[in-house]
């Protein structure tokens, strides 16, 4: 009725592989997919999840398998978590950096194309966040979680501290 220790070893190595290929997955397809879900998007995950469901618990079907696979999941995640908030390159690694997509009222195509953030998302962003246009924008940043972070003139003080991270971060992402 239940299975034995080596089937949860097994089930929970498959659990790992799948959660890592996943995470892959999602950190390949990038900040933009992630941040936001369409109905498209909803019914791959569900699919998705349908899919490793199998691959994860192989022919067991018993709740302790389902158990033992949740929890290793569980597990992962919080481990994932744990060394994200320490260890800065690791953070980095799975979770990648901003990005700049508007310095001083001007697009940078470049980085708009390789993120697949739309004119349209952009234009969007800059409503949500009050601004009427491209002019007004001192930066607008594509956030590590797929939000589009906005800054106006006349929300930066310009100092000298300000501006020598603003040029480091300018040349960080040329």
């Amino acid at each position: 009725m239940y299975p034995g220790g080596h089937v949860l070893i097994g089930i929970a190595l498959r659990t790992t592989l799948i959660y890592a290929v996943v995470l892959l997955g999602m950190r390949l397809s990038g900040k933009r997919e992630v941040g936001q879900m369409t109905p498209f998007d909803l019914a791959l995950l569900l699919l998705l999840s349908n899919a490793v469901q199998n691959a994860m618990t192989g022919p067991d079907t018993s709740v302790l398998g389902g158990v033992v696979a949740a929890a290793t999941l569980l597990l992962l995640n919080y481990l994932i978590a744990e060394l994200s908030g320490g260890n800065r390159r690791f953070r980095k690694l799975v979770q990648g950096q901003p990005s700049l997509l508007v310095h001083d009222g001007k697009i940078i195509a470049a980085h708009m194309a390789r993120e697949h953030v739309s004119l349209d998302e952009l234009h969007q962003s800059l409503r949500e966040h009050g601004i009427a246009g491209l002019p007004e924008v001192a930066l607008a940043v594509l956030e590590v979680d797929g939000s589009i972070s906005c800054l106006k003139y006349d929300e930066i003080k310009p100092t000298a501290s300000t501006h020598l991270a603003h040029r480091k971060f300018m040349k960080k992402h040329e």
